[in-house]
């Protein structure tokens, strides 16, 4: 195997790095190394580039925590092609090895692990991982739509910022009923803000994308923007909570 003088990630970067960063430049390295590796020879060639350092386990260890890394993530496992001690990069580890923006897409992705609203595991999680972030975010929106009218029991002519704001209108002091989904027991600022957060919601991520197209380049926004969705759809089961008998 050919190893750098620097070993599989320069001596600088591995003082100064964080281990995510570490971890991705170890990844394009060994992506050159062909279809499996041995972990021993990794290590092997970086004793050698970093012997004349004076601190060297050092720099070892945080090699290592890079290696750790990309394990924990799945971007490098086992391989079936050789005998034990070898890996191999994964699809994902090596898809992520020729995007230039590799640490954000990852990052995004890691912001929704674990189980959403009901309403957005399928289309919606499976339109983020494909890299379709507008797509994706029109219809966590969309979802939070329905959502709404659905618990609400308004007309399918309500819709976007007009609909929340009918669903969500704050009961009056006088005893004028507010919206469906508005609550009653709660203080007037803090159904206003309910219905703002709502309707403010609609309105800045899902009505523009109704209208014209909206570029989400950036994964961690539209994470973000599906993180809020998330969120909403559960304040709306809240919502209908109250209203049961």
């Amino acid at each position: 195997m050919n190893m750098s003088v620097s070993g599989p990630v320069p001596v600088e970067s591995l003082r100064i790095l964080p281990t995510p960063e570490l971890a991705l430049i170890l990844l394009k390295n060994l992506a050159g190394q062909g279809q499996d590796f041995a972990t021993q020879n990794v290590f092997a060639g970086a004793r050698m580039a970093f012997g004349a350092e004076a601190d060297k386990t050092a720099l070892l260890d945080r090699l290592a925590d890079a290696w750790a890394w990309l394990e924990s993530r799945a971007l490098i496992g086992y391989t079936h092609r050789q005998r034990e001690g070898f890996q191999r990069l994964t699809k994902e580890g090596r898809e992520l090895a020729l995007n230039p923006n590799a640490l954000r897409k990852l990052e995004a992705a890691e912001r929704l692990v674990g189980p959403m609203h009901s309403a957005l595991e399928g289309h919606v999680r499976t339109n983020f991982y494909l890299g379709e972030y507008e797509t994706a975010c029109f219809a966590a929106m969309k979802a939070v739509e329905v959502a709404v009218r659905d618990a609400s029991g308004l007309d399918n002519s309500m819709i976007g910022v007009k609909l929340m704001r009918a669903a969500f209108q704050p009961h009056t002091q006088n005893g004028k009923p507010g919206g469906a989904l508005a609550d009653h027991e709660a203080e007037g600022g803090e159904q206003d803000a309910t219905a703002a957060l709502f309707s403010g919601a609609i309105g800045a991520f899902k009505n523009p994308a109704s209208h014209r197209t909206v570029h989400f380049d950036d994964p961690i926004e539209a994470a973000e923007v599906i993180q809020l969705a998330d969120l909403l759809l559960r304040l709306v089961e809240r919502a209908k909570s109250r209203t049961k008998p």
